[in-house]
């Protein structure tokens, strides 16, 4: 057997033995941090649900990832795989068996549904991951797992209208803090799909008890506990029991509370960080921050907000989707037509200011180990795209119905412009009309699946920092009911499927990074989207908001962060 021992300084813990009735007007920070205060942000989309399986976007995972907690985690910053629920693991010779010794001491949150002083187990566990694995509607993220673990497939089938007895074969508890998971295949990044934060986990009894209810009760054991749910605003508390510390020994977390409100538009919400009303702003535009935060002349006279701007290169693509099996847009050539008729340079120069980076190459963003120039993108050809329109019957856009073209973002952002600039495009290159239709990613979504949506804007952040994860979206395997969001455009490709579980399969990581870049090829030349941009990930803290840190994969990490008034 080979041994993973995780230590890391950042996550040392003593562990707290008992829930307690501590408050942060009880405790003393050591080196400099402090207890207390309220981080505030806003999120441009409804959070309907806080259960880990149905978390399909980044802007409720951002809530989720601070309630529970998987058995794995990143390190935000340096990417590496670093203790939570599981403190180690095992692997077997044939790296298929995983088998994960559970920290004891870990508390749930105090609930109706297991009282004050429930302790989580390998029992709860393995219930989170068979629910992770199954067939129910609440469940967004089967494709992370069920083609993985022995036995998920089948239970993932069995399991369409209520959980079966036994759960997944290859999922066992050992005893109370031990959990065996057997793979199908070894597969070198298992450990970093563990830490995907709807791999949180909770206890059967938040389930048995609340039902369809459960994403208005979540019962996890991260450093914040929900306090309240409103159409307004969301509340977390400060996990008084939680049992991380940091590395000067200080109990964490130290935020007494978490408020996520909700912005009509970017403008809103920039507004509301001037005022002080917000500590964050993610996804910043550029061009808009000096008018809304003030003048050099004006921050000279104290007269704008105390700030710092956070920048990290983005692990992200946004892109167009097409229903591949519309009318529309089922001809190959009508697909790499819509490609080749935009120009990504001018969209990112002259539509968006300069925000982000055009997409010349496939899907997969950068990010380390992986040769992104390798793969050959879409070049500008609007003459090209012509013909190709012209072949596919629909010559100077004749016959080409007017579409509404979804998005889901407010008039006037970012994303908003970057849109225009495509469809101001297609209609001078191939005379197609699109209609800009804004709306929430839930009536996107709803449009796609009903069929309604031929075309759409969507975006997809690394899950963890592998190109299998952007990959798999082209796997007609992950093609899966109404709540998933993976592959929704429903590409079929047997030579795609084929080359990419023989990467799946591949142990050799040369020799899979190799085979992940055909995949990628083939998303370009069978045009399945339009890869549009990539982008940084830059955003705004007030400057009272101590030890925060942009990453990568632009999620959120508030277990060290503090509240400390800058001197004036």
């Amino acid at each position: 057997m080979k041994y993973y021992h995780i230590i890391t300084t950042l996550v040392l813990a003593l562990i707290v033995s008992s829930c307690g009735e501590t408050t942060t007007e009880d405790l003393v920070a050591v080196g400099g941090k402090k207890y207390g205060g309220e981080f505030k942000f806003m999120s441009e989309e409804k959070i309907t649900t806080l259960l880990p399986t149905s978390s399909g976007t980044q802007y409720s995972s951002r809530l989720i990832s601070q309630i529970f907690e998987p058995l794995l985690q990143l390190d935000p910053q340096t990417m590496a795989v670093i203790p939570a629920v599981a403190e180690s693991f095992k692997v077997s010779n044939n790296a298929k068996v995983y088998t994960f010794t559970i920290r004891k001491g870990i508390k749930f949150h105090s609930d109706d549904c297991i009282g004050d002083d429930h302790e989580l187990d390998a029992h709860d566990v393995k219930f989170s991951l068979d629910l992770a694995c199954s067939g129910l509607a609440v469940n967004s993220i089967g494709y992370l797992l069920i083609n993985r673990i022995q036995g998920a497939s089948e239970f993932n089938k069995k399991s369409k209208n209520s959980l079966p007895k036994g759960g997944v074969s290859g999922i066992k508890v050992i005893n109370d803090h031990t959990v065996q998971i057997t793979l199908v295949n070894s597969f070198s990044g298992f450990e970093n799909i563990l830490t995907h934060s709807s791999l949180g986990i909770f206890p059967q009894e938040a389930w048995d008890t609340y039902g369809k209810e459960i994403g208005k009760h979540p019962v996890g054991s991260g450093p914040f506990a929900l306090e309240s749910m409103e159409d307004e605003k969301i509340v977390l508390k400060r996990n008084n029991a939680y049992w991380r510390k940091d590395e000067l020994g200080n109990q964490l977390p130290f935020l007494s509370k978490v408020i996520v409100s909700y912005a009509k538009d970017k403008t809103s919400e920039l507004l509301a960080f001037r005022k002080s009303e917000s500590d964050l702003v993610l996804e910043v535009p550029v061009e808009v921050i000096e008018n809304i935060l003030g003048t050099l002349i004006e921050a000279q006279n104290g007269k704008n907000i105390k700030h710092k701007v956070e920048s990290e290169s983005s692990m992200s693509m946004g892109y167009i989707a097409m229903a591949i099996e519309s009318k529309e847009f089922s001809d190959v050539r009508v697909r790499k037509a819509f490609n080749i008729a935009v120009d990504r340079e001018v969209i990112i120069n002259d539509w968006i200011d300069g925000e982000g980076w055009a997409a010349t190459h496939g899907f997969v963003p950068k990010m380390n180990n992986y040769p992104i120039e390798k793969v050959v993108g879409h070049a500008y050809n609007p003459e090209k795209a012509k013909a190709l329109m012209k072949e596919a019957g629909y010559p100077n856009g004749e016959n080409f119905p007017t579409l509404d073209f979804y998005v889901n973002t407010t008039k006037g952002s970012t994303v908003y412009k970057a849109v225009s600039g495509v469809a101001a495009q297609l209609k001078a290159n191939l005379n197609i009309n699109l209609n800009i239709k804004l709306c929430t990613i839930d009536e996107r979504e709803a449009a796609i699946h009903s069929g309604k949506a031929k075309i759409w804007r969507a975006g997809w952040v690394a899950d963890y920092p592998d190109p299998e994860n952007f990959l798999a979206m082209f796997y007609s395997g992950n093609i899966m009911k109404e709540s998933s969001m993976m592959n929704n455009f429903r590409f079929k490709n047997a030579e795609y499927d084929a080359l990419f579980k023989e990467a799946l399969l591949e142990s050799d990581s040369d020799k899979r990074i190799d085979l992940l870049v055909k995949c990628d090829q083939m998303v370009v030349d069978q045009a399945a989207i339009m890869p549009l941009r990539t982008e940084d990930h830059i955003v705004l803290v007030n400057s009272r908001v101590r030890d925060f840190k942009a990453n990568s994969m632009e999620s959120l990490n508030l277990t060290e962060v503090f509240i400390k008034e800058p001197k004036d």
